[in-house]
């Protein structure tokens, strides 16, 4: 018997001649689950799928072992919380997570407990009286992540739910994840932005062009894109004099002269960077700024697609 939450068999999505997902295969098991790509890479579209909001083209998308789509038993234990909210502006948030909550089936008065309850999960029992209309963005996230929960859901699905969040609700919300986890649940954070995924977990799933691209643990992945040449920038004031002695070290693949900078290529970043000021030392070069072009999310893309797209 599968442990899997979410199973994805050849899922696939298509508007006409345009493929937003394209036969994927996988699947999630409990705990947090990153689902990472660019804008356009199709994770919005697989989500809908995994949320019951889009049917499949092709293949089947399974929750907690039967098939999402127009299946109202599964849809009762999965909760969701959006990217973009469309909601009344005049409700409270408590008027509106009680709304939602008794659409699961929940009389009035247990709908409203396990409202309030979940705004003082998250941190928001202050302003749940207030109209949406005068929330932040943080607080509509926490709103929405209420209502994603009141109904004690099995598996919770979460798109982009950092966006516009402050500091503080960005750290409430980061705890809220991590207890639904111990809790046993099921957790997919759908997200553009590498770093925020690795906060919450190490499990993600990478999507670009509408494909699964790489699965697994994080620093597996990481070992992966280890593979290719890593690109290191520092300026400096003697770029030639540093370039001599970085060529010869035996994890260097080239370096570049950019101006008053070097561009070094390694397939060793951890052992590359304590020999940068060691280099330095020794030539007696002063360096300014040290910058890796390669740590944002298009250059992971690259890196996983360049020989496959």
């Amino acid at each position: 018997m599968s442990t899997a939450f979410i199973e994805c068999e050849h899922a696939a999505k298509w508007y006409g001649q345009i493929i937003a997902v394209n036969d994927v295969t996988l699947s999630v098991p409990g705990g947090v689950t990153g689902l990472l790509g660019p804008n356009g890479a199709g994770k919005s579209t697989l989500l809908k799928m995994m949320v019951g909001q889009l049917r499949p083209s092709k293949g089947v998308v399974k929750v907690l072992g039967s098939p999402i789509w127009g299946n109202p038993q599964t849809l009762r234990r999965i909760g969701y919380c959006p990217e973009h909210e469309g909601t009344y502006e005049d409700l409270t948030g408590l008027e509106m997570v009680t709304a939602l909550t008794e659409l699961h089936g929940f009389g009035h008065d247990d709908a409203r407990a396990r409202a309030e309850k979940m705004f003082g999960v998250v941190d928001l029992k202050d302003g749940m009286h207030r109209r949406l209309g005068e929330y932040s963005k943080g607080m509509r996230q926490r709103a929405k992540l209420a209502q994603a929960m009141a109904h004690d859901p099995e598996v919770v699905f979460l798109d982009e739910p950092l966006t516009g969040c402050d500091p503080l609700a960005r750290v409430r919300i980061l705890e809220v994840i991590a207890d639904l986890a111990r809790e046993g649940r099921c957790i997919v954070v759908s997200s553009h932005v590498l770093h925020e995924i690795e906060t919450m977990t190490s499990q993600i799933l990478l999507i670009h062009k509408g494909q699964l691209r790489a699965e697994g643990d994080v620093h597996q992945i990481r070992a992966l894109i280890d593979a290719h040449p890593h690109k290191v920038r520092v300026e400096c004031d003697k770029p030639r004099a540093l370039a001599e002695k970085l060529v010869t070290q035996d994890h260097v693949v080239g370096v570049t002269v950019d101006g008053d900078a070097i561009v070094v290529d390694t397939r060793a970043p951890d052992r590359l960077y304590p020999a940068i000021p060691e280099a330095a030392k020794t030539a007696g070069v002063y360096i300014r700024a040290l910058t890796s072009p390669d740590d944002n999310m298009a250059a992971v893309f690259k890196y996983l697609t360049e020989t496959s797209s």
